[in-house]
């Protein structure tokens, strides 16, 4: 079949990177969402309002870590029945799947909105700060269902074979976030509601184009008449659990980052976290691309060789594609190391002028923080290996241990013993930590999988 072609073409650099590289520019746009809503706040409005966003994080990541979950789990459970030829139960399957993340954000959306003032006014802010809070996640709510929606349709479209589509659909969100961010925050004056109605609009694109695409049956994907299969929904769930952990724990952790640097330094130390969080979250939109664009490979790759196990070829193909994708990792890890280290002044001075207390901070911060990139591609890819190879439980453990139980061990100890210095150390540490661990499994399983 023609829309089969590029899973049974050569495993090469040239045929993965032409399946990945869209994934990338795309996750590198999503990353842009918040970074622009960043990057006009602090500069129209003020560091105020940069920790605001930064401290509407948490609530944000546990409103979409479901359909995380199911976005994730779903693809890799449905792409397996792709390669085992059950086409027609993968159709009505991510029908089904859809259909449920848009209950599960409608509820999320609620949820959000009961437990907005409550949350808030717990942390001990300035009434200015709680005010932008507010202000910013009322409105960010609004978009729930047509966030998780796009969380759904990007890796769908992946998986479908459609990637350069969901490459276009994210760039044209981004471009009209940044339309949207000067003409409702610089022109308009609608202040930090401006930027959380400008990111909302900006994903909503991704949403609107996929329901459109998948309604259209000659797409390898389509919507068709759901089953209601518990066993799926289970599969999904706990093939995901992983990527809904990470969203849940980093929430966490986020909120453990602020209220550590609300003791030791204000909410200057808030806004310089975020800063430093975007020049992260940048870098790792470059493994977490990757990770996405090979995923539904892997997991062909794996249901194919099932079936044909005495075939030599077969096994070959996802032995070479998780050999290859640890070089690209490789060299993706160095370049962002470089890039970060050497940039680090002109990244900041983006979001904060230099006398501005934010930038001393988050300028020494980001020289410390950027040893942690030596290792977040690895683990990225680990998780999300294990997640396409169906197993679950292994890339829960490893994601769970990277984003909450290695952190919040470093976030206790190093802090006490070295100040803001600790702070700064505690992600190198627990990637490190988390590259040991991620590393075992690979290794453990690597005859079970033939990798």
């Amino acid at each position: 079949m023609e829309n089969q072609n590029v899973y049974a073409k050569p495993v090469t650099l040239k045929n993965v990177l032409k399946f990945a590289v869209p994934t990338i520019v795309m996750t590198v746009f999503m990353s842009f969402y918040t970074m622009v809503d960043g990057l006009f706040v602090a500069n129209l409005i003020g560091t105020d309002a940069l920790s605001a966003i930064n401290l509407t994080a948490p609530v944000i990541q546990l409103v979409t870590a479901i359909s995380t979950m199911l976005a994730t789990g779903g693809s890799a459970v449905i792409m397996k029945k792709m390669g085992e030829q059950k086409s027609e139960e993968a159709k009505e399957d991510f029908t089904f799947l859809i259909l449920v993340n848009v209950v599960v954000g409608l509820v999320m959306c609620g949820l959000g909105y009961m437990a907005m003032d409550s949350v808030f006014s717990g942390m001990g802010l300035s009434a200015d700060v709680t005010g932008y809070c507010v202000e910013y996640l009322s409105r960010y709510l609004l978009f729930t269902v047509p966030i998780l929606l796009m969380n759904n349709f990007t890796l769908y479209m992946i998986a479908s074979e459609k990637a350069t589509l969901s490459l276009l659909c994210s760039v044209t969100g981004g471009i009209l976030n940044m339309v949207l961010d000067y003409v409702f925050i610089a022109v308009l004056d609608m202040g930090i509601s401006g930027a959380a109605l400008a990111t909302g609009l900006g994903y909503s694109v991704t949403a609107i184009v996929g329901l459109f695409v998948f309604s259209r049956k000659k797409n390898l994907l389509h919507f068709k008449k759901p089953v209601f299969r518990l066993r799926t929904l289970g599969s999904a769930a706990a093939n995901g659990c992983s990527e809904m952990a990470t969203a849940l724990v980093t929430g966490i952790i986020t909120m453990m980052f602020n209220w550590t640097m609300l003791h030791y330094v204000g909410e200057n130390g808030v806004a310089a976290v975020t800063i430093i969080m975007y020049v992260l979250m940048f870098a790792s939109s470059l493994y977490t691309g990757y990770s996405y664009g090979v995923a539904p490979m892997l997991s062909f790759y794996y249901g194919e060789r099932s079936l044909s196990e005495s075939d030599v070829r077969t096994k070959g193909k996802l032995k070479k594609l998780v050999s290859l994708s640890l070089k690209v990792i490789a060299v993706i890890s160095v370049l962002t190391i470089a890039a970060s280290f050497f940039l680090t002044k002109p990244l900041v001075s983006i979001f904060a002028r230099p006398d501005n207390p934010v930038y001393s901070l988050a300028v020494a911060g980001n020289r410390i923080c950027t040893a942690a990139l030596l290792f977040i591609g690895f683990n990225i890819f680990a998780s999300g290996m294990f997640t396409a190879l169906s197993n679950g439980a292994v890339s829960a453990v490893l994601a769970f241990s990277r984003s909450f139980l290695f952190m919040l061990v470093t976030m206790l100890v190093l802090p006490a013993l070295l100040g803001v210095n600790g702070i700064w150390l505690a992600t190198p540490v627990a990637e490190l930590m988390a590259f040991v661990l991620s590393a075992g499994m690979f290794f453990k399983y690597r005859k079970k999988y033939g990798y």
